[in-house]
């Protein structure tokens, strides 16, 4: 049996859209924020993990600089909708989580690893009009990107 390593969108294409159960109870639709705001979508491995609760917590400390660049934070992860809540309310993060638990999201993105079924961590930034201006995909799901390297990436792409 073979599996093939995924192709990850680039920037410059159309960003799928699609809609995903929330840990706020509502379903979040990726175009719901056209001709709004400029969406983050970071894909993590999984909740409760070292490398996810560094992440998820520094986008909670420069929540005000995203939001400033008028940037909303829709991280996604393969984990179960309750998984997602009691994560973020142990570490009380300002930001909804998404569960992408059928995976459609991160094939969608082309980000699920085939050899454990999770997605790597990932970035993509759409555009207001949803289009993915920048894009990257971690080596490894133990890699992150840090704020201010993501912030000066939309800083980029936004002016």
């Amino acid at each position: 049996m073979t599996t093939t390593t995924p192709i990850p969108l680039q920037a410059g294409v159309s960003a799928p859209d699609f809609s995903l159960s929330s840990t706020n109870g509502q379903t979040i639709t990726l175009s719901q924020f056209r001709g709004q705001k400029h969406v983050l979508l970071a894909f993590f491995p999984l909740a409760f993990t070292g490398v996810c609760t560094t992440e998820l917590c520094a986008f909670g400390e420069d929540f005000d600089a995203f939001a400033g660049a008028n940037v909303e934070i829709l991280p996604i992860s393969v984990d179960a909708v309750p998984s997602l809540k009691e994560f973020r309310n142990k570490y009380a993060m300002k930001t909804d989580l998404l569960s992408d638990f059928k995976r459609e999201v991160s094939v969608a993105y082309g980000v699920l690893r085939p050899d454990t079924f999770f997605s790597n961590r990932a970035y993509f930034l759409v555009d207001t009009s949803g289009v993915i201006r920048w894009a990257h995909v971690e080596e490894t799901p133990g890699q992150r990107r840090e704020n201010a390297e993501i912030l000066a990436a939309i800083k980029n792409v936004t002016s």
